[in-house]
């Protein structure tokens, strides 16, 4: 190449050598002056001048390049940023700090939308004040209430100088103390509807160009996504616990009721094996972790895991009402639950449940499988006293006729019937009035088994040998057991107690004389023991013990005067004697009225308010007439140093 055609050449080598060493668009505008003082030809400088032109649009399109690929390699950092695992707020603090990185902003923040209208900050990333994070928005105030309300993205060069704008007092507050100028917002979408908005801010006065738009559009973009899968985790995560602590519910639940199915073979167990009421009772209420107790059908508590435990009367009716109606339990009250014990369509009683809180759905099931169980024990219970009966009928009926056997083997054989050979025993006769005598002899088995007694029948009566030593008491609750299932009177007569099996026979004849007095007196569908029935027991009974008559009625009154000569018991006498007079006593016996009144008083105290009724007054009358003759007999058995006889009273 010749000279002239290297200076030909020599401006266009000159621009591609700054092109090649990538220089400053200003090298080539100083390239460009350099050639328009020298001067060259024009021819020349044209082509300098079409050479640097070309040099500074494909610098411009380099550096566009470059911009971009930079844009798009911080994007793909921001999106493999928001795959990361966060939660929500974390993952908001991110997205700011992402945006004003990416695009040189000073100030990036959000904003979410309030349920109630209007907006709040969440996070804010290169602020310099403590006012915008947490500031509320009013609706329809400030760029990112714009740009939601229009779903576009808006912008300003200029906010606080941009009459454009809807503004409002707390935003331009925090614009001026950040010294804001340019702000843009770009609306944040879930799904299709507004959620917040994404801020970018420089504190100059400056235009944003189609690029940085774009790119906070696709950060928007990315934050939408990003939110919704952080927000989808979060439920994610929440629905997994709520799992877990159903699962874990679900597993003592599970872990429960095979406990109460472990209990349930257990009771069926108790029943088949001969347990008392009681033993399955406490097992259920250790179960159930409660008290419980077991009511007859006549609301008479038959066991309870409670000592001391009572129902209200009323209250046991109404849980016999309730249960039978429902079928199954019922809540009388928050703590007090009850469920019928049924054998097919015969009313048993009512197991009656007092807990802390309410039992659940399987607490119900298993609680109704209780009054299932006690049903069974009470059928088994009266079945096994049935099916037992001939043999201890038998053995009874040898007892009433008198001890036939030698006492060792009369107490061998109680002891094969889970008797007490040497204990007391009351006898009670029960007569039902009416045509029940065969629902009256079952009950009777059933009722013997449960008081680990005997019965037998006779010609017209119920005969039950109890253990104990309170005829008065045993006769009163046979007669309330009794009565309301026949739902007629039975008369009851009762003597006793027998000291052991031997002398069973005397105390039955003796109940067989009260019980015959009563019907011969009109007593009959009433209750009495031998003792109650006053001098008509002594008359009646064998032994015609007039020293316990005697001492049962007037004792106190013969012990007082004893050790005090009070004269009461003339006072009695002078009392009855004068027709209940004090005064015409007090004449009689020649002392002041007032005397009497005071003897009279203190006779009270000591046998008790009613002495002078009719019923009574009979009793305390013959007794005093049997005191005075045994000490006549008594002095005339012993007479005195002087050869007659000494009085014991006066």
């Amino acid at each position: 190449m010749g000279k002239d055609e290297a200076s030909d050449d020599a401006p266009a080598l000159a621009v591609l050598e700054l092109l090649a060493q990538e220089s400053p668009p200003s090298a080539f505008e100083e390239l460009l002056h350099r050639g328009r003082r020298q001067p060259l030809p024009p021819g020349q400088l044209a082509e300098l001048e079409r050479a640097t032109r070309l040099a500074l649009d494909i610098h411009s399109s380099a550096n566009q390049r470059r911009q971009r690929e930079a844009v798009m390699a911080a994007l793909v950092d921001t999106v493999h940023d928001m795959t990361t695992p966060y939660d929500p707020d974390g993952l908001l603090k991110v997205i700011t700090s992402r945006a004003r990185r990416l695009i040189g902003f000073d100030m990036a923040y959000i904003s979410l939308r309030k349920p109630d209208g209007g907006s709040y900050i969440h996070s804010s990333d290169g602020d310099t004040t403590a006012l915008n994070v947490g500031l509320v928005v009013e609706e329809s105030r400030g760029l990112g209430e714009m740009a939601q309300d229009k779903g576009a993205p808006f912008w300003t060069a200029d906010y606080l100088n941009d009459d454009r704008i809807p503004h409002g007092k707390g935003v331009d507050e925090v614009v001026r103390a950040e010294g804001l100028h340019a702000i843009m917002a770009v609306p944040i979408f879930q799904g299709s509807n507004p959620i917040g908005a994404l801020y970018g801010a420089d504190r100059v006065v400056r235009h944003f160009t189609p690029n940085e738009i774009s790119v906070m559009r696709s950060l928007a973009d990315f934050a939408s996504v990003a939110l919704e899968r952080a927000h989808l985790l979060d439920r994610t995560q929440t629905e997994i616990a709520e799992l877990e602590a159903s699962g874990l519910k679900a597993r003592g639940t599970i872990a429960r009721m095979a406990y109460l199915n472990d209990v349930r073979s257990r009771l069926i167990a108790q029943v088949l094996d001969g347990s008392d009421l009681r033993d399955v009772a406490t097992t259920a209420a250790e179960a159930l972790g409660a008290t419980l107790a077991v009511v007859d059908a006549h609301g008479r508590i038959l066991t309870t895991t409670e000592e001391g435990a009572s129902f209200d009367e009323a209250l046991t009716h109404r849980a016999a009402l309730e249960t039978h109606a429902a079928r199954g339990p019922v809540a009388l009250s928050e703590t007090l639950w009850a469920t019928p014990v049924s054998a097919g369509m015969e009313h048993l009683g009512v197991v009656l449940l007092r807990v802390a809180q309410p039992p659940g759905p399987e607490a119900q099931r298993f609680f109704r499988f209780v009054a299932q169980a006690v049903a069974l024990l009470l059928v088994v219970q009266r079945s096994t006293a049935v099916a037992a009966g001939p043999i201890r009928d038998e053995f009874l009926e040898g007892l009433l006729a008198g001890p036939a056997r030698a006492p060792q083997q009369l107490a061998t054989r109680a002891r094969q019937l889970g008797l007490d050979p040497d204990g007391p025993y009351v006898v009670v006769l029960a007569r039902p009035e009416g045509s029940e005598h065969g629902k009256a002899v079952v009950w009777a088995s059933s009722y013997a088994y449960r008081h680990s007694g005997l019965k037998t029948v006779n010609s017209c009566s119920i005969v039950l040998l109890l253990p104990g030593s309170d005829a008065s008491a045993a006769a009163q609750a046979v007669s309330d057991e009794l009565s309301p299932l026949l739902g007629r009177p039975v008369t009851v007569g009762a003597a006793g107690p027998a000291d052991g099996l031997g002398s069973v026979s005397a105390v039955y004849q003796e109940a067989q004389r009260c019980l015959d007095a009563m019907i011969a007196l009109d007593g009959a569908g009433s209750t009495a023991s031998m003792d109650e029935l006053g001098f008509l027991g002594v008359l009646l009974s064998d032994d015609h013990d007039v020293e316990g008559f005697v001492a049962s009625v007037i004792g106190p009154v013969l012990d007082h005067d004893a050790e005090r000569s009070a004269g009461l018991v003339p006072t009695i006498e002078a009392y009855f004697t004068s027709g209940n007079s004090p005064t015409r006593a007090a004449a009689a016996l020649h002392v002041h009225p007032n005397t009497v009144v005071r003897r009279l008083e203190r006779i009270t105290e000591l046998l008790g308010a009613g002495w002078q009724k009719p019923g009574r007054s009979v009793d305390v009358q013959l007794a005093l007439r049997l005191a005075r003759a045994r000490d006549v007999l008594r002095r005339r058995r012993a007479p005195g140093p002087g050869g007659q006889a000494e009085a014991s009273w006066k």
